[in-house]
């Protein structure tokens, strides 16, 4: 029997017990049978069709005509069962069936996804890559490979990738959060390009494994762009504040030749067409083919007198045509007189980028050498005008006078000074300050000072000379409140008669002794009031006190009383008794100076009264002469005599006293032989062994000056000793003598010595506003 027909055979004997008593168990053999049917492959129809021949069999058995209910009911209920399992099979087979379709329909849209997340990403203008989570670039698109030179036909690519530059900054490390860096690579042609990266991580979901994404940008235009102007912005600020061609080509060579990488600049300039131009270097020297200490050789002086001749802001490498260059030549400003050159420490080739950055850098310095052109022709108008409004170009002996204006460079402002000698033999002195600053005050400061100076020549005396200025100042637009201070010195009788303005008053010191402020004769400015007369006042001037005349800016400070600024200027005088004017006048400037500078113009004046006669009488012996020499020196500095002229004078008369201690007493108890020898190496003196008898043998020397006149006598009592007709290697004191002073005369007919030696002071000679500032970096050619 085959597997069917038991079935079926089975299938009908349950089928009867059911139908003639249905219970539980009943149906539990149907549901039995349905999981067999499953198992051993039934067909429903087969199953179906014998069930409802086994149902027609029972009802014909019964005898029953039609359907009977019953009966019907338990045959379906039967059968039901029989389905359940089946029914479960089949429903577990659709569910597999439909979920296979589901994955089926799910990979075929994955694959769809993954077609359009390529096209996606190939898709990009910027670079695409994946790195996992060593930093290793394991996919990237076409675009990545385009801007690095690296596709990805050889991916992965692991740290250190093969585009990092070593000498370029380093990779910042990738983290969690998203990050953008701007970093340089090299790219695998060998150029540099900047790149803009950005980057996020995620989680890959199969394995939990950290990954990173990102995209790259070529940013090195922009980045060159921001370079060109941080370069560009670097330059003018370092040339900002030159205000001469020296110090714009000083700093702004130093700058151009760092910002393109070049190992040398020169610029010549040829300051007209007879002369040799003047060489400007900056970097190192002596390269080949390059600046060489303080001249150029043949080629590069040709390169640069063709380069001058080109049009203004036109650029070219050396060699010309070259795939590299040695460097650049352009010429500098439009006015074909000077010439640049950047070297390079070696050859390189020069991108477009490189050409635009040469062009604006030298543009800026090209106008940074126009303006100062410019400024320096400012500067040389007004340091003219003020040479003609200032005062003279030489002064008085024992006068010194200093002028700083509050806006340098221009070196012109609106104090003045005049020191004006005077027929009688005295000294006028004008000290001025007029309203205002620059060039404005200066005009009017002009005026009033040629006046002040016409008044004093006519014989005015400080009183009338201010008189007569109110008039002046009351028609002269702007020198209204004009403040004035006239003093007329009389050294011979050592008097000054002075009257002041409403301004600052002069200060006195005598000898060793704090200063003192002149506050007599005091009124109101110029042209402010109608005064019946204007008030004089008259001091002694002592034998070696010194006279300071000043303006307002000296002393008056922001947060500093002036009486503080006055008791400074004294302090500073008690200890200057010994010193030159002028080195009086650099120690109270540089005791007032404040640490910004003056806001305010300054003027001052500084005289020397002549002081007492210096009369020493010493002992005929050669240990006393290194104490007379100091003791003259220091008479000489109070004298006001300059420094190098002190110098000659102390050695004229340490000769002549040296052949007084030497030759005058030499039939007497003296030492015998050169009195005093001098070890130069160590500055010390080696004396001459002394006899104590001849204590009574005495030289002496005296000094005297008097307005313009310095006198030194050296005598003694003993006789005179002819000089030989071949003195061999001595005998050369009397030519050193008269070498080093202007007149020199030597009486010796009466008993002992006379040796009289002079001198006249030269007048004091004085810049009339501070030196030009900057540093000369030029080398001759």
């Amino acid at each position: 029997m085959t597997a069917l027909a038991d079935f079926l055979d089975e299938y009908a004997k349950a089928l009867r017990r059911h139908l003639d008593s249905p219970t539980q168990a009943t149906l539990a053999e149907g549901y039995e049978l349905g999981r067999r049917a499953l198992v051993e492959g039934i067909s429903l129809l087969d199953l179906n069709e014998n069930h409802f021949r086994v149902v027609q069999a029972a009802e014909h058995d019964a005898g029953i005509g039609g359907s009977d209910a019953r009966l019907a009911e338990s045959a379906l209920e039967f059968l039901l069962q029989t389905l359940a399992a089946l029914d479960i099979a089949t429903r577990g087979y659709l569910d597999g069936v439909g979920r296979y379709e589901q994955q089926r329909s799910r990979a075929d849209d994955l694959a769809g996804r993954d077609a359009f997340r390529t096209a996606l990403v190939e898709s990009l203008q910027d670079g695409f890559f994946v790195a996992d989570s060593h930093g290793a670039i394991v996919e990237v698109n076409s675009a990545f490979g385009a801007l690095t030179g690296y596709g990805a036909a050889d991916v992965p690519y692991p740290l250190p990738h093969p585009w990092s530059m070593p000498e370029g900054p380093r990779y910042p490390d990738l983290g969690t959060e998203a990050q953008r860096f701007v970093i340089p690579i090299r790219h695998r042609d060998g150029r540099s390009v900047w790149l803009a990266v950005s980057t996020s991580a995620l989680i890959k979901p199969e394995n939990n494994e950290r990954i990173f994404v990102g995209t790259i940008r070529d940013v090195t235009a922009e980045h060159d762009a921001q370079a060109r102007d941080q370069a560009a912005s670097r330059l003018a600020t370092a040339v900002g504040a030159a205000t001469s061609v020296v110090e714009v080509l000083a700093v702004g060579l130093d700058e151009l030749r760092r910002t393109v990488g070049a190992q040398t600049a020169v610029v010549s300039v040829w300051p007209s067409r007879h002369v040799e131009p003047e060489v400007y270097v900056s970097g190192a020297e002596g390269a080949a083919n390059g600046p060489a200490s303080a001249e150029l050789d043949a080629r590069a002086r040709a390169m640069l007198d063709r380069a001058r001749r080109r049009p203004g802001r036109s650029l070219f490498a050396i060699p010309e045509g070259a795939d590299s260059s040695e460097g650049i030549v352009a010429p500098l400003g439009e006015t074909g007189d000077a010439a640049l050159w950047l070297r390079f420490a070696a050859p390189r080739a020069i991108s477009a980028a490189d050409w635009t950055l040469f062009s604006l850098l030298i543009g800026h310095l090209s106008l940074a050498v126009q303006r100062a052109r410019n400024f320096d022709q400012a500067r040389s108008t007004s340091l003219t005008l003020q040479r003609a409004m200032l005062g003279p170009i030489e002064l008085p002996p024992r006068f010194s006078v200093h002028y700083e204006p509050a806006l340098p460079p221009l070196e012109i402002g609106g104090d003045w000074y005049d020191v004006v000698p005077l027929r009688d033999g005295t000294i006028g002195v004008v000290v001025g300050d007029c309203v205002g600053r620059g060039l404005s005050a200066a005009v009017v400061m002009g005026q009033l000072r040629t006046a002040a100076r016409a008044l004093l020549l006519r014989g005015a005396g400080p009183a009338q000379l201010l008189a007569e200025l109110d008039t002046v100042a009351g028609r002269i637009p702007g020198a209204m409140c004009t403040t004035v201070c006239a003093a007329v010195l009389d050294p011979v009788r050592g008097l000054v008669r002075y009257s002041s303005a409403g301004h600052m008053p002069p200060i006195l010191a005598d000898v060793d002794a704090t200063g003192r402020l002149l506050e007599g004769g005091r009124s109101f400015p110029l042209a402010t009031f109608d005064p019946p007369r204007r008030p004089e006042a008259t001091t002694a001037l002592t034998p070696g006190s010194t006279l300071v005349l000043f303006t307002d800016g000296l002393v008056e400070q922001r947060g500093v009383d002036i009486d503080d600024s006055f008791a400074k200027i004294a302090d500073v005088l008690a200890d200057t008794s010994a010193k030159l004017p002028r080195e009086v006048a650099d120690a109270v400037l540089s005791r007032l100076r404040p640490a910004a500078g003056y806001d305010d113009d300054v003027a001052m004046v500084v005289y020397r009264q002549p002081p007492a006669p210096l009369r020493l009488e010493v002992p005929a012996h050669a240990d006393e002469l290194a104490a007379l020499r100091r003791t003259l020196k220091a008479w000489l500095a109070a004298a006001a005599v300059p420094h190098d002229l002190a110098s000659d004078l102390v050695a004229a008369a340490n000769e002549a006293c040296s052949n007084s201690i030497e030759h005058a007493y030499r039939n007497g108890a003296v030492p015998t032989g050169r009195p005093e020898s001098t070890d130069r190496s160590m500055g010390r003196v080696t004396r001459a062994l002394r006899d104590p008898a001849a204590d009574t043998n005495r030289v002496e020397l005296t000094a005297t000056c008097n307005t313009e006149t310095v006198v030194i006598t050296v005598a003694d009592a003993g006789s005179w000793k002819p000089r030989s007709a071949d003195p061999g290697y001595r005998g050369r004191g009397i030519d050193m003598m008269r070498a080093l002073t202007e007149e020199l005369d030597i009486d010796h007919t009466g008993p002992g010595t006379r040796v009289r030696m002079s001198v006249t002071l030269p007048a004091i000679a004085f810049p009339v506003a501070n030196p030009l500032r900057g540093t000369n970096r030029r080398a001759s050619s």
